[in-house]
């Protein structure tokens, strides 16, 4: 079966996506750039994230692409280690010029988050959750 996974995303501008995920402290494979795409990495796991010019994503997915102002392909989580970290991701989110579309609050009881838009419209959550409140 397969050894690893990642995710591929379109981009209008793979500088201004690279700067905008660096601001917000993702790091970068950067062996892999080219001027039409960058490998993000994600965590301890080293999850992959694949950032590509949306001409290029396009001719991979024969497919046209999804207007994220619009209509939401996938909802990315990542998750965080507190309420503060939450907090300060939210921020960061604001000074790289993301929209941060649902402010820092507690959902269901036990867990704490935020959601936000990237440059291109893609839509990611970060997630504190407290498992020892979960009923």
């Amino acid at each position: 079966m397969t050894k690893q996974i990642w995710l591929n995303l379109p981009v209008k501008s793979v500088t201004a996506s690279k700067a905008f995920f660096t601001k917000i402290g993702f790091s970068f494979n950067d062996e892999h750039d080219t001027s039409s795409s960058t490998c993000m990495i994600v965590g301890e796991g080293k999850f992959v994230v694949m950032l590509f010019e949306e001409s290029l994503f396009e001719s991979f997915s024969q497919h046209k692409l999804t207007d994220t102002r619009l209509s939401s392909e996938v909802l990315i989580s990542v998750d965080a280690e507190s309420r503060e970290e939450v907090n300060q991701f939210a921020q960061k989110v604001k000074n790289a010029g993301g929209i941060v579309f649902s402010e820092p609050a507690e959902n269901q009881g036990w867990m704490y988050g935020c959601a936000f838009a990237d440059l291109d419209g893609h839509r990611w959550n970060v997630l504190y959750m407290d498992f020892s409140k979960l009923s």
